[in-house]
């Protein structure tokens, strides 16, 4: 999903996004209303992951939330799981609100 498209989203309340990265990454932009959960906490914190709408999950560039969706696609039964494309980086470049 592009930044534009997840934007949309979530503003409409159709989709949650969730950032995937570090704490440290995360002072340094974050996307307003986005929750964190680290990717190393993910599974200890499942039960957060909405498996009632859209869930967008992000990162720095796109490639551990691909991961993420990845893996709880198909280990952990969670279907319609979405990556931002280009992550937080790719958001930012699209002008979308950031915060520190």
């Amino acid at each position: 999903m592009t930044p534009g498209q997840a934007k949309g989203a979530a503003d409409a309340g159709d989709a949650v996004i969730i950032d995937v990265r570090e704490a440290d990454e995360l002072a340094q932009a974050a996307i307003p209303g986005a929750i964190h959960i680290p990717m190393g906490d993910l599974l200890d914190r499942l039960a957060e992951v909405p498996r009632d709408r859209t869930v967008i999950f992000t990162c720095h560039s796109g490639g551990r939330s691909e991961t993420v969706c990845r893996y709880l696609e198909e280990n952990e039964g969670f279907a319609g799981l979405v990556n931002l494309e280009g992550g937080i980086v790719a958001w930012a470049q699209a002008g979308l609100p950031v915060s520190p």
